[in-house]
């Protein structure tokens, strides 16, 4: 084992945890004051469940023992035989345990992105169910396709640094299916829903791009040049697609606005998260400058399209890492990652192929289980609040508290 690889995990692991409370901010200023504790309240409880969860049988789901490249075995159920030694199969120089609690913290926020699509309007009690079989059925299987040994993705060759597919498409269109199935809040299309508090959103998403560095740079595993390289190009992208979006929303709608650049920086971040550890800093402006560009185009599209993405989960999260998840296919590149591949633009058309394979195989697994999970769950104990609780607010109606006494 490693001290400076172990440390360098565990710090990254605690900046992960930090994006769930940054997540929470970041969507909490972008609802109604009325609702504010109720969405913080989502992403924090993720905390509390996603872990039990991991511990007694994501964990193992996820990363145990293969099974026809499809599942890990029961074998580590409730963290059986996963100590203090190196794991035997992730991060060799690392504790069992620091890969698995790092993991614990990707698996958590997965599901955090999600609420920003149903965001005002779901009962509490499904959302705990959801949540928990979410996790299950949707997360500790695509995660085991990508990273897991003899995950079948993986050994298709589909590359996936840190969560392009994993994370960000299997949210967004999960988010997909839960906007369209919960339907429209009251008065959509015919209120405006004015953000009650950009500086937290700023505040939020500020968290989101500082512990992005532990997401990216600490999937390296170890203190090595490749994390320097995946920390790098992870700035490098928020910081264009930030000045992307804004100059777009400038030309667009004739002002910049702060949310705007706040929501490009994560849509960086979301972009270049997939070809983090296989693309360099000039791939790394590209990528960024034009998923600040897709991710708004895509959150113009909601409003003719008719679906309420109350926070523009399926435009960020859903395209941009759509657009990662591609463009690792054309700027990957051996001279970066030696255990990658080269991608189009270094003379490997065929990486493109297998990464449009791994994003099509996502997107039709998280959205259909996705939309089974929420209709079993409708017929059984409902989805959404009432009308009448709807329009009282989610604090009063679900933790009868409110945010603000003013």
């Amino acid at each position: 084992m490693n001290v400076g690889d172990t440390v360098f995990v565990l710090m990254s692991a605690a900046l992960v945890m930090l994006m769930t409370p940054g997540l929470a901010l970041f969507y909490g200023g972008m609802v109604r004051s009325k609702n504010i504790l109720g969405t913080l309240m989502q992403s924090f409880i993720i905390l509390g469940i996603v872990t039990l969860e991991w511990v007694l049988w994501g964990y193992t789901m996820a990363f145990g023992p293969d099974h026809a490249g499809i599942i890990g075995g029961m074998d580590w159920f409730g963290l059986k035989g996963v100590g203090m030694e190196p794991s035997p199969h992730y991060g060799t120089t690392i504790p069992h345990l620091a890969f698995m609690i790092f993991q614990c913290m990707f698996a958590i926020i997965t599901p955090a992105l999600i609420t920003g699509a149903f965001a005002e309007r779901m009962k509490f009690s499904a959302f705990l169910l959801f949540i928990l079989i979410w996790a299950t059925v949707v997360y500790n299987p695509l995660a085991h396709w990508v990273w897991g040994v003899g995950g079948w993705m993986g050994k298709m060759g589909a590359l996936d640094f840190a969560g392009g597919t994993v994370v960000h498409i299997s949210s967004g269109v999960s988010a997909l299916a839960a906007a369209i199935i919960l339907g429209r809040r009251l008065g959509w299309g015919e209120t405006a829903y004015i953000p009650h508090n950009v500086p937290m959103t700023i505040t939020g998403a500020a968290l989101l791009w500082f512990g992005w560095f532990g997401f990216n740079a600490g999937s390296a595993l170890s203190g090595n040049g490749l994390a320097a390289n995946a920390f790098v190009v992870t700035h490098v992208a928020s910081a264009v697609a930030a000045l992307s979006w804004t100059f777009m929303e400038w030309v667009h709608r004739g002002k910049p606005t702060t949310l705007g650049a706040a929501s490009g920086a994560v849509a960086g971040l979301v972009a270049i998260t997939p070809g983090s550890g296989f693309v360099g800093p000039l791939s790394a402006i590209v990528i960024g400058g034009l998923g600040g560009v897709i991710c708004y185009g895509g959150i113009l599209l909601k409003s003719r399209l008719g679906y309420d993405d109350s926070l523009d989960v399926v435009g960020i999260h859903g395209l941009g890492g759509t657009w990662g998840a591609l463009a690792t296919g054309l700027f990957a590149s051996i001279a970066v990652n030696p255990a990658g591949r080269d991608g189009l633009f270094f003379g490997n058309p065929g990486q493109l192929w297998i990464q449009f394979i791994s994003v099509a195989a996502t997107v039709a697994y998280a959205f259909v289980l996705t939309w089974v999970i929420l209709e079993v769950i409708d017929v059984l104990i409902g989805l959404r609040v009432s009308a009448e609780e709807e329009v009282r607010g989610m604090d009063i109606s679900l933790h009868n508290e409110t945010g603000y006494n003013l």
